[in-house]
């Protein structure tokens, strides 16, 4: 399909099923972190799927890429983001199985149903407070820090709009950690798998890939760290795999 590019935007592969993605670097392209999410992340054919501050839409493109779910739904706050995802799912002739919302997360229980997901997906901002933000309404400050939304804000619609059961899968940083766990618990959202990602083998990790399960029981399964650089500008075979190389 022939989709209208804007000023200072560009397409770029995707490495699966031959899909691509429109982006725009001076506003915010997607990181390794989304990635790294949808090769954590597991669905199945008849799953529906919500992606809370989708951006430009790559994680619904990737989880339908690699699970195939029967529906998927992006949610994005800013109208120039969002309008790139919809018109990247365009591109890709998606456009009867992936939606993009423009909303915000805080409300989207005004968007959806109830207990309507099997699967909720986040790349929620890391930041807290005012470190290193030079302007605050930047896409790019947005997407970072928690200006418009919190943690909290992102447990409390998940577990209002995912199904008794569902999975809710997302990344974040380490440092936050503690704080992460305890939110994810205070809603009912018992963490069941986590993976640490390292950028060396001899370095500290810098992501955390979390699943939790809306109701589950309490047991969480650690699973074996994942490294992402052999050495400089050399993934580990597993990074390989996960971007489809």
């Amino acid at each position: 399909m022939i989709v209208s590019l804007k000023e200072n935007e560009r397409v770029d592969e995707l490495q699966r099923n031959g899909y691509r993605i429109i982006q725009a670097p001076e506003r915010f392209c997607f990181g390794m972190d989304a990635v790294l999410l949808t090769g954590f992340a597991h669905a199945r054919e008849t799953d529906t799927l919500l992606d809370m501050g989708t951006g430009t839409g790559i994680i619904p493109l990737l989880m339908e890429a690699k699970y195939r779910c029967a529906h998927l739904t992006g949610l994005e706050i800013q109208p120039e983001s969002a309008d790139m995802a919809a018109r990247s799912v365009a591109l890709n002739g998606l456009s009867e199985k992936i939606d993009i919302v423009t909303g915000d997360i805080k409300e989207a229980d005004k968007y959806f149903k109830s207990a309507s997901f099997d699967c909720i997906t986040c790349n929620p901002p890391y930041m807290i407070g005012q470190h290193g933000l030079t302007n605050p309404d930047a896409p790019k400050a947005i997407a970072r820090h928690e200006i418009l939304c919190s943690f909290e804000d992102v447990a409390v619609q998940t577990a209002r709009l995912l199904k008794p059961g569902g999975h809710f899968f997302l990344v974040h940083r380490p440092f936050r950690l503690a704080e992460i766990l305890t939110t994810l618990v205070k809603y009912r959202l018992e963490p069941k798998r986590m993976q640490l990602v390292y950028p060396y083998v001899d370095k500290e990790p810098n992501m955390v890939l979390l699943e939790a399960v809306r109701g589950g029981k309490s047991r969480m399964t650690v699973e074996k760290p994942l490294i992402v650089y052999r050495e400089p500008g050399v993934y580990m075979p597993e990074i390989y795999e996960i971007y489809g190389y």
